[in-house]
């Protein structure tokens, strides 16, 4: 059932060094306001608030700052934007496809900053439909495998989310990453909980239906769109169907 994608964990490793950064702060801070926004300011019954605020937790966003969100989100505080959720896709080179996820509260800021990050370093934007057809909507669950000085195995983790359904279990390295259908996100969270296992985060994702294998120099033009679509603090994530060797992803780090 474990599979291995050596971009799945490089992805991984760069989300935990860039969430350190001032900018994916402010990230996932508009994830919090748009979650509380959605479904209210009541954590223990808005789910998607709730694993928003853990994974801002987990990467160290100051407490002031998320119950900040919350109430501006919820209404309880002025000051909160009317954020929209916007996908752009996009080929890099090799074909690759990507997916661009933007939550925004300006359409045309949106739209030019993704543009110009995709076509100045070496991709071409895409009709919508073209790359979407790639990928999957699913819900994933991130967990170490080192928790209270005792180790998490695969098969622990399939005991505990069995009646959660889970479709797979990826070895990331240091990391598991548990999938199943976006619908049983919240189910498959909790049984992790309910076995008294700690996660970094629990989130709707979207994963490619198949990879492709590049070489160093293009696996480092793929990464060069998508630093540059991450430096726009309008791009939440950007999703890609590529895959390299350890070599390559260690060459480019």
């Amino acid at each position: 059932m474990s599979g291995h994608s050596k971009w799945a964990t490089t992805k991984h490793q760069k989300a935990v060094v860039d969430a350190r950064r001032a900018k994916s702060f402010a990230k996932l801070i508009k994830n919090i306001e748009v979650a509380a926004r959605l479904g209210g300011g009541d954590v223990d019954g808005n789910p998607t608030l709730f694993d928003a605020i853990q994974k801002a937790k987990k990467t160290s966003v100051p407490k002031d700052n998320i119950d900040r969100a919350v109430k501006r989100g919820s209404g309880a505080e002025s000051g909160g934007a009317n954020y929209e959720t916007l996908m752009y896709e996009a080929y890099g080179p090799a074909g690759i496809a990507m997916l661009i996820e933007c939550l925004t509260d300006n359409r045309n800021r949106s739209a030019s900053e993704v543009r110009v990050a995709v076509t100045r370093n070496g991709g071409t934007m895409a009709d919508a439909g073209s790359t979407a057809r790639v990928f999957s909507r699913k819900g994933i669950v991130t967990l170490t495998k080192q928790q209270d000085g005792r180790s998490v195995a695969e098969d622990d983790i399939l005991e505990a989310t069995l009646d959660a359904d889970p479709e797979d279990v990826n070895d990331l390295g240091d990391t598991f990453e548990v999938v199943a259908d976006p619908a049983n996100l919240v189910a498959l969270r909790t049984a992790v909980q309910a076995a008294g296992l700690d996660y970094d985060s629990a989130e709707v994702s979207f994963v490619p239906e198949f990879t492709q294998e590049v070489d160093g120099p293009t696996a480092e033009k793929v990464m060069k769109i998508i630093d540059a679509l991450e430096d726009s603090d309008d791009v939440q994530n950007v999703y890609a169907n590529f895959d390299a060797s350890d070599e390559v992803l260690a060459s480019i780090s």
